[in-house]
């Protein structure tokens, strides 16, 4: 349940088109629904302007498909991150609405219309093509929050005049996430060539010494570019849904 239903079940009260006990009946599994193996929170939707995202990593899949249910009944977008291929497969068979995004490991489910919600468009940039499968999870996520959203991969800083290729995208955009890895260069320059908000994306790719993420990590955190902020090392869904808040 988001604002907008909720206001609808109020409404109808006060308007005496629905009664109390219909309203109630809507309203009795809020702020949150323990199922067992879970406690599903109803009211993020209403605090936050998006429901509850299901990370997969580390739960069965009957615990997947069994929030999964319970989410749908309140007919919520699904959006599960980091599914393995097996467990997609089974889940598909229960839902046959799912769409899995093989790059990102991303499941989502869309039972209705999405509605759009952003000002401008969101930029999802990588460095490298390995980068790919975390900026997915980046675009996946904006996308399903209701905001338009492009790419470019594959331009990092050992080929920079490919970036410069594409300025006037770059300069159109209303919000950039920038995915890069090794020594984490990208966010910098892209940082330095506009006037809106830059997300920078740290990633695990690279040799010994990029220590999983960690130097493109603290070279992002050290950007000298004005405007560029720094999410969790892989978290293309955290620089997502940021970009969603902020292009609101």
């Amino acid at each position: 349940m988001n604002e907008k239903d909720l206001k609808k079940i109020l409404q109808g009260v006060e308007k005496g088109s629905v009664s109390i006990d219909a309203a109630l009946e809507n309203l009795k599994t809020l702020p949150f629904e323990d199922i067992g193996f879970a406690t599903v929170d109803h009211h993020r939707s209403i605090r936050k302007g998006f429901p509850e995202v299901i990370w997969g990593k580390g739960k069965t899949t009957e615990q997947l498909i069994g929030i999964i249910q319970n989410m749908l009944k309140k007919k919520y977008p699904i959006l599960a991150t980091r599914v393995d291929a097996d467990k997609a497969k089974k889940i598909k068979k229960n839902f046959p609405k799912a769409k899995y995004h093989k790059a990102s490991g991303a499941l989502t489910i869309i039972s209705s219309k999405i509605e759009k919600a952003g000002r401008g468009t969101i930029l999802v940039i990588s460095a490298g093509t390995s980068d790919i499968p975390v900026a997915e999870e980046a675009v996946i996520t904006a996308e399903i929050m209701g905001n338009t959203v492009e790419h470019i991969y594959d331009v990092g800083v050992a080929g920079i005049h490919r970036l410069m290729n594409r300025k006037e995208t770059i300069r159109a955009a209303n919000v950039i996430v920038v995915v890069a890895g090794m020594e984490g260069a990208l966010p910098s320059v892209v940082g330095g060539l506009v006037d809106r908000p830059v997300i920078a994306v740290p990633t695990s790719t690279g040799y010994g010494a990029s220590f999983g993420g960690i130097a493109a990590l603290l070279g992002m955190l050290n950007s000298c570019s004005a405007g560029v902020s720094v999410v969790n090392i892989d978290n293309g869904f955290g620089a997502g849904y940021m970009a969603s808040l902020i292009n609101v």
